[in-house]
Formats: C-alpha cells, structure tokens, sequence
C-alpha cells in the first residue's frame, strides 16, 4: 500500500510541473493583453468643445491611425465642430447622441450633411429628438432641427470606428432613452452622471428612481479609475463620484 505522504508529495509535483509548464503561455497572453490595450490607448484622440448657450460638452473621439471618429452630442456651433474635424482630417463615421434634449442634437444636421455619418440614438428618444425645435422654443432658445436616425442603437451594442470600439449601456432616467458610452477606462456620460450631481428628473420621461438605478446598474460597477465624461461640466472619475457625489454616496439615503 502507497505510503499517503509519498502520494500527497508526488500529487504537488505533478501540479508544480503543470504550473511551470503553462506558465510561458499566460505570461505570454498577459503580456499580449497589456500591449494589446497599451498600443490602443495610445491610437485615441479625444477632443472636447463646449458648445451652445447650455454649455454642452460635444466630444469628438478618433482612431489616430485610420482618422475614423465618432462624434459625441454635436449639440451646437457646428461650424467650430467641422474646424477641428478637418483640422485634424478626421472621418467621422457616426454621429453619436446619448438622448434627444435640444441642446445635445442641435449641430446634428450640419456634421451630418459636412460629413455624411450616420446619427445614432436609442429608439425610446427618436420622437424627443424630433422635437428639438419645439423644445428649445420652450427655453426661449432656437435650435436646429435634426434629421432622424440612421440606426438606433441598444443596451450591448458596439460602435466601431478604427480600433474605437463604444459599448451602448442603455441608462434611461434623465429620459427614457438615455444612454451612455464605454470605452477603455472612459464613460461618456451624457446628461445621467456629473461631476457632484446627476440629470434633471423633472422633464418628460424623467423618473429619478429610474436614473439611480441606471446609474448604479452599469456605472459604479466601472473600477474606480474610470474617467468620466459628462454632457455639462468636469470630468471626474467612478471612485469620486461613489465617494462624493451626494446622490450617490453612503450618506446619501438613495
């Protein structure tokens, strides 16, 4: 009968040799993912211009190699929009809206027709979009009207530009189909998360339980470092909202 410290001892053996051999090949893959990741980060360019009265952040996120880009909230002053388009001569490929407020789709038509992309919005905002014009009538402003939709997009889709690759999470509570956009330690946030605040939940479609949730559901799950990119203001982070932002805070009774 085999001694059981002998057949435990060898048992370890065999594991340490399994160890040992597999090991050129994770080092191997982890060392693939981080340069993977590395080399990608360092092909983004990422502009941000602050347009219209509301001071809407429009943000313009390019593939460096191929000069693919995808235009985020084109809210107003196209004509500032299309200078660093052409400056940088980017090709915009989508026109990106993360819901359908005046002030996020105004210069919509403009980038549509200087540059042929296609918009994109969620299908629950389509109708507000198309109301821009009677919204900002209502806020004693005037905004262009936009152009439909070329495609709606949906929770888990992903838009490519380049090596760009945004993954939709559907975030509605500021409206009903709000979204926002994750890429690479960034979330473009829309008018759902600030810096220190969230979206107004007294307009149309608006419900703040619904807009925490969303938020909690698909953003304080991002890692702390994750940049955030809001529709107003600063960016921050996850980990100084979770930490911070009084409506989501452990102080905060939400």
């Amino acid at each position: 009968m085999d001694n059981p410290a002998g057949a435990m001892q060898r048992h370890r053996g065999v594991k340490t040799i399994i160890v040992l051999a597999m090991l050129p090949a994770i080092v191997c893959m982890i060392w693939f993912y981080l340069n993977h990741n590395k080399g990608k980060m360092n092909t983004m360019l990422l502009s941000r211009l602050v347009v219209g009265p509301l001071q809407v952040n429009c943000f313009i996120l390019a593939d460096e190699k191929t000069k693919e880009a995808v235009v985020i909230d084109p809210g107003d002053d196209a004509a500032d929009i299309l200078k660093l388009i052409n400056e940088k001569a980017l090709k915009v490929k989508y026109i990106v809206n993360t819901h359908g407020h005046f002030d996020h789709v105004g210069a919509n038509r403009a980038v549509k027709e200087a540059t042929g992309a296609e918009i994109l919005i969620h299908e629950a905002d389509a109708l507000l979009m198309a109301a821009a014009a009677q919204q900002s009538s209502a806020f004693g402003m005037r905004s262009a009207s936009s152009p439909p939709a070329d495609r709606f997009v949906t929770h888990g889709d992903v838009i490519m530009a380049g090596e760009i690759a945004l993954t939709v999470a559907h975030t509605p509570g500021h409206s009903q189909g709000g979204i926002c956009l994750l890429e690479q330690g960034m979330a473009f946030t829309g008018d759902s998360l600030f810096a220190g605040s969230i979206g107004r939940t007294d307009f149309p479609g608006g419900d703040l339980t619904t807009l925490l949730g969303s938020i909690k559901k698909n953003l304080l799950t991002l890692p702390d470092d994750t940049k955030v990119f809001s529709g107003h203001g600063p960016a921050s982070t996850i980990g100084e909202e979770r930490s911070e932002n009084p409506f989501l805070n452990k102080q905060s009774g939400f």
